[in-house]
């Protein structure tokens, strides 16, 4: 996994890049018809239900914008809000506000809506040892905010990109000659690399599952599109020499079955592909 360092520069970027994409040469909109003293004050309005999330982020935004802009946070990051609920304000010079509006909402109504759909995910496996993950299946640009927005629902981090993790999947498995000559291959570039990356590798059957296990080395196995009958079997063969992990076609009607069949983990991609952005609004106070 990424450090929090490497992550925050993510962040950084992200901050940097929106707002060269959104003001450019300059909010025309407001130095048209706002005085460049004018000072504002501004809400954060829910109009939704679910999880706030993106708080920290809008602070870092407003700074970013301009460092004089003063942030009252009344509901912080993870708490259930309602319509109706008031979760900031900030005031400061008016332009500075309106350049921050919309990237401030846009970030804040997608990752609100990801914390709220994981914590649903999380509220279906209470009572089990299985946490659930996100995937790479994100937004390109804004993975940060995305997997920020799992962790704040409750949800866990899967690998953050290419880089800090090995996963070798089915492509790389045929594309490699098989299984056995896949992790191979892997350890093998590890070492002479002299990189420490943890290996999951994607197990199709039982059989795979079998070979993966001979191969030694792995971190965890990842049982994709497994039914419920193999995803025990596999559980129980694999016992304690590395960790599993379900995927594949898991929904909500189905996720509570596979924890309990008594995997580690089972990683959702719906939780940053598929989400209603929640309805949120900076208003003018």
């Amino acid at each position: 996994m990424i450090s929090t360092e490497q992550f925050q520069k993510e962040v950084a970027i992200i901050i940097a890049n929106a707002v060269r994409e959104d003001v450019g040469d300059g909010d025309h909109s407001s130095l048209a018809c706002i005085p460049r003293s004018a000072q504002g004050k501004a809400k954060l309005l829910v109009k939704d239900k679910g999880i706030i999330a993106g708080v920290d982020f809008a602070r870092q935004v407003f700074a970013y914008v301009d460092s004089e802009l003063r942030i009252e946070i009344l509901i912080p990051d993870g708490s259930t809000v309602k319509q109706g609920d008031i979760v900031f304000y900030v005031s400061g010079l008016s332009q500075s506000i309106l350049k921050a509006e919309r990237l401030v909402l846009n970030a804040m109504q997608r990752m609100s809506a990801i914390a709220t759909k994981t914590h649903n995910y999380v509220k279906l496996l209470e009572g089990t040892k299985t946490k659930i993950l996100d995937t790479r299946k994100t937004t390109p640009g804004i993975r940060a905010l995305e997997k920020w927005a799992v962790k704040i629902g409750g949800g866990e981090n899967h690998r953050f990109a290419l880089y800090d993790m090995i996963m070798l999947k089915d492509n790389h498995i045929d594309f490699a000659g098989g299984i056995t000559k896949a992790i191979s291959k892997t350890q093998d570039y590890l070492r002479e690399t002299q990189r420490d990356l943890k290996i999951i590798v994607e197990a199709r059957n039982l059989e795979e599952v079998k070979e993966i296990l001979s191969s030694g080395g792995v971190y965890r196995i990842l049982l994709d599109n497994f039914n419920f009958a193999d995803t025990r079997k596999a559980v129980a063969l694999i016992g304690v020499q590395c960790q599993t992990e379900s995927s594949g076609g898991i929904n909500e009607s189905t996720m509570r079955t596979f924890a309990d069949c008594g995997v580690d983990y089972i990683s959702s991609g719906a939780l940053t592909h598929s989400v209603y952005n929640m309805d949120l609004s900076l208003k003018a106070v």
